[in-house]
């Protein structure tokens, strides 16, 4: 089934290019469209996940670096029994947290230093296998691949925007303008409903799939509460929105970011996570 969506994800960004190639110069720009399509859903499927890591300046970290961090994951990926992913860490002090990569054996984790300093063992643990439980439910690629694609929904965007400004190229048809329009209004409601279609069916997977992992239901349940309170308050540095839909709690908050959340709602998470404490789950 993921490997379905993840076809589905690349075709879909590949038809968006097209129509855009087409009318910012109809058959040569839609050419030239499908020749970068082709490269963007190679390098979101190879490098998207280096993309992300990037992006946020994570670091990677070893076991003499980081050992308390490195173990816990170890331990985690034993119970999960998946390879040990590679462990990164973000310089925020926002607690905050993501799982990339295109497959387990190239899996990655990353975690903010506020999730370090201001969690504990156990609910550092719950919070890390959500993410380990994401890589065994082979989530990662598609969220990553998302990720790179309501970027480029974004992209594409600010192209319609430049196309219903000036003037009309002879190769286009005389709704091009009226296309570019189109096209400004609904890419960011198109990128909205990809990201909540994307994740947050996952997230109760993972959130049941890391109480399994850890062992530690409620560990994973106060964690998710401090982590939601914490970005309440202070937001993450240089969140990019196409990204949100990967971390463990949504880094956006406020207007339409709560509108049209990529998560389900924390309050109910927490409740099935109690639940599966209680073995009602």
């Amino acid at each position: 089934m993921n490997a379905i969506k993840t076809v589905f994800l690349m075709s879909l960004m590949m038809a968006l290019f097209l129509v855009v190639g087409y009318l910012l110069g109809g058959k040569s720009g839609m050419t030239i469209a499908f020749i970068f399509s082709l490269a963007m859903n190679f390098g979101s499927y190879w490098f998207s996940d280096k993309i992300v890591l990037a992006m946020y300046r994570a670091k990677p970290v070893t076991r003499e670096e980081a050992p308390r961090f490195y173990d816990l994951v170890e331990r985690l990926a034993k119970n999960a029994n998946l390879p040990m992913p590679k462990v990164y860490i973000i310089n925020d002090p926002t607690p905050n947290a993501f799982a990339t990569g295109r497959n387990p054996q190239n899996a990655a984790v990353a975690a903010t230093t506020g999730i370090l300093q201001s969690l504990n063992d156990e609910e550092i643990a719950g919070v890390m296998a959500h993410e380990i439980a994401h890589v065994k439910h082979r989530d990662i690629l598609i969220s990553t691949i998302a990720a790179t694609l309501v970027g480029t929904i974004s992209y594409i965007a600010q192209m319609a925007g430049w196309l219903a400004m000036f003037g009309r190229n002879d190769d286009r048809e005389e709704g091009s303008g009226l296309g570019g329009l189109f096209l400004i209004i609904l890419s960011p409601i198109i990128a909205m409903m990809l990201q909540m279609a994307i994740s947050r069916s996952r997230e109760y997977m993972a959130d049941e799939g890391g109480a399994k992992i850890s062992g530690n239901p409620l560990a994973l349940a106060n964690a998710l509460a401090k982590i939601s309170r914490a970005n309440q308050v202070h937001h993450m540095r240089d969140v990019n929105p196409a990204t949100a839909h990967m971390f463990i709690i949504s880094p956006l908050f406020g207007g339409l970011g709560k509108l049209f959340s990529t998560h389900p709602p924390v309050e109910e998470r927490i409740k099935r996570l109690q639940e599966i404490a209680a073995g009602k789950r």
